[in-house]
């Protein structure tokens, strides 16, 4: 077997990603196919933590957006968080892959609490860590937190898996057919053109830690396996160049 190319990877989903065709709400079949890529990927003995959104069940802006108190509907989407990762947990398990949640918000009888160190004994000992409850504030994104724990459990890599999107490109590839996709992109580029790798907190922080993201496409079969292999698929954030 070749050398791998990453040691301890970050996974970031989408909370709709869970959703799969249906666009609400949590899709087993979609679940069960995310678990078994992961299942694939530990079974090369790399490390592997998990960040999940919530977007499928509650969306804290959009909520905000309707008048709801910014911090409480944040606090809601948490919650979401939650719900995937006890979804994904569950998942895995029944495809023996043994998995810890870990919450940033206490809630003892449902999963641990968030301590780093305890998470990266986890990693040590070949679990799956599912981080959930964002960072525990209103105001962040679970982008934010992928970085975020990223740093703290010094992974190598942020993969980025996406539904519709295989990279990232200059304009809209749904609306302008010419839309240039991207190879590489340095963080800075990011920044300074606007482009919706992640939110702008989040990228900063990828960037002052040099952590590099992997953006590619969840909808081909066995694409986050591709990406956890190393293999040259989607857009590179962090590469020393940018260009085609």
């Amino acid at each position: 077997m070749s050398a791998l190319k990453y040691k301890r990877i970050v996974l970031k989903l989408s909370g709709e990603a869970l959703a799969g065709d249906k666009g609400f709400g949590i899709d087993p079949t979609v679940v069960d196919s995310i678990a078994a890529q992961i299942k694939t990927i530990k079974e090369e003995n790399l490390e592997i933590g998990v960040v999940v959104g919530g977007g499928n069940i509650w969306r804290g802006l959009a909520g905000s957006a309707k008048g709801m108190d910014r911090a409480t509907a944040d606090y809601m989407g948490m919650l979401a968080t939650v719900m995937n990762s006890l979804a994904l947990q569950d998942s895995l398990e029944k495809c023996g892959v043994d998995t810890r949640v870990q919450t940033a918000i206490e809630m003892r009888q449902v999963a641990e609490p968030y301590i780093r160190r305890r998470a990266i004994r986890h990693l040590e000992k070949g679990r799956v860590v599912i981080f959930a409850a964002g960072t525990g504030n209103p105001y962040f994104s679970t982008d934010t937190t992928a970085a975020l724990r990223a740093a703290e459990i010094e992974a190598d890599v942020i993969l980025m898996a996406k539904r519709n999107a295989d990279g990232v490109y200059d304009s809209d590839p749904k609306y302008n057919p010419d839309a240039k996709k991207f190879k590489t992109l340095s963080h800075i580029d990011v920044l300074q053109r606007g482009l919706g790798v992640m939110d702008s907190t989040a990228t900063s922080l990828c960037m002052d830690n040099e952590i590099p993201i992997i953006v590619f496409s969840m909808d081909e079969p066995e694409n986050i396996v591709q990406a956890a292999l190393g293999k040259d698929i989607g857009t590179i954030v962090g590469g020393k160049t940018n260009g085609d």
